[in-house]
């Protein structure tokens, strides 16, 4: 670790501890038994998706705000996001009594918009991408007087986020190693500056992972850059950290406390989240459970002691249906079958028996006789099956090919 790290130091993350206390709780430190078993260390959860306003960002919004001074407080805050840094702003607004102003997309999922104006906010709904809130929000504060509050890229906001870092020390004072997902890099600098400064007066080393979403990681390039740099963001489930540039103060603390960052795809995204449904019993988000996902997908090993940050458990119900199906086809447990079978009566009856003989269950059937690729004497069966795993997956494609039908599978 170098001697001078950049951004906060110890006394001002303790500092930030007391303003953040008045708002946030302490949230419960989970032990995983089946993560445990994945990854041959003990591994526990800390689960920020039980947090005040279901995210951690509650604790960078109300330590900048705090700090303000008593005309900045009266001329107001404004912000833009998409979700869980709105809410964030938007709580702490309110306990503080300050006004605050909301740029979020018109697309912004309803729960989250509900969620925001309940605590109190003036939500205003402008384009359809974050970018384009970030500008309304610039061009607002400039014309109001009101008070930018950032969602990561500011020196009181990686505070308060580091404080979830000095809790995670109290808990677990032998941790070894401790996961954060990344977007802008808020929560990794803040988490990993408090930790390291802490550990080092403890004569300790933890080691730091940080884990991206594959289709918006900005990192691994300006690492490898050396300065901040602009990625295409792709569609992704993680939408949470979905940052195309990281922050320039995050950047340079991640340089220095931060070991090695790993990425995650969509896929093992939503197989981690479902894992969580079941094993966990916890409701967390897609950006929430990358660090799960890397544990699940195999990129991290010889850990020791871990913790697993949940950054966040605000999910739509209506992509949590649609994030539950991917983790459920991801893991093998839902499969799609199509099958060409001759045009004669039984043909739909026997595969199903031999589905059900094999110990799947259909849950969904299309049964055609159209289609540009199909002979007059054929029709086209997609049968939707829940399975039990990959080796259950095989055993029905094998019983069914034994009986002389060629499945293919999709998805």
């Amino acid at each position: 670790m170098a001697e001078w790290l950049p951004g906060p130091d110890l006394a001002t993350f303790e500092e930030a501890r007391e303003f953040v206390s008045r708002a946030a709780h302490v949230t419960p430190l989970e032990r995983s038994t089946f993560l445990g078993q994945v990854l041959g260390s003990t591994v526990y959860l800390k689960c920020e998706n039980l947090q005040r306003t279901g995210s951690y960002k509650i604790r960078g919004a109300y330590n900048r705000m705090a700090r303000l001074t008593p005309e900045e407080r009266a001329r107001g805050v404004v912000a833009a996001s998409a979700g869980n840094h709105a809410q964030g702003v938007a709580f702490a607004a309110r306990e503080l009594g300050i006004r605050a102003t909301i740029f979020m997309p018109v697309g912004v999922a309803l729960p989250k918009l509900q969620a925001t104006r309940d605590y109190g906010a003036d939500v205003v709904l402008v384009g359809h991408t974050v970018e384009e809130p970030l500008r309304a929000a610039a061009e607002f504060a400039q014309e109001s007087g009101a008070v930018f509050i950032p969602p990561f890229d500011h020196e009181d906001v990686i505070a308060g986020q580091g404080t979830l870092g000095l809790e995670i020390l109290d808990e677990v004072p032998d941790v070894d190693t401790v996961i954060v997902p990344i977007g802008g890099g808020g929560l990794i600098s803040g988490v990993a500056s408090a930790i390291r400064q802490r550990s080092a007066e403890l004569g300790r080393e933890v080691r730091i992972i940080g884990v991206q979403a594959a289709n918006a990681a900005a990192y691994p390039p300006s690492l490898a850059q050396g300065e901040p740099v602009d990625v295409p963001v792709q569609p992704t489930i993680a939408d949470g950290i979905a940052v195309s540039r990281p922050g320039a103060l995050n950047f340079a603390i991640v340089r220095e406390t931060v070991d090695v960052i790993v990425t995650v795809k969509d896929d093992e995204i939503a197989r981690a989240l479902l894992m969580l449904l079941e094993r966990a019993k916890l409701v967390v988000e897609p950006a929430g459970a990358v660090g799960v996902a890397a544990i699940l997908s195999g990129l991290i090993g010889d850990t020791g002691t871990t913790v697993v940050i949940l950054s966040g458990g605000n999910i739509d119900p209506m992509m949590m249906e649609r994030v539950i199906s991917r983790g459920l086809s991801a893991s093998d447990r839902y499969l799609k079958l199509r099958l060409m079978l001759p045009d004669r009566p039984g043909q739909l009856a026997r595969v199903a028996e031999l589905i059900a003989d094999a110990g799947a269950n259909v849950v969904e059937v299309l049964h055609t006789r159209q289609g540009r690729d199909l002979d007059i004497s054929e029709v086209e069966l997609d049968v939707s099956i829940e399975t039990r795993g990959p080796e259950h997956v095989e055993q029905v494609l094998e019983r069914l090919r034994i009986d002389g039908f060629s499945p293919t599978v999709g998805r």
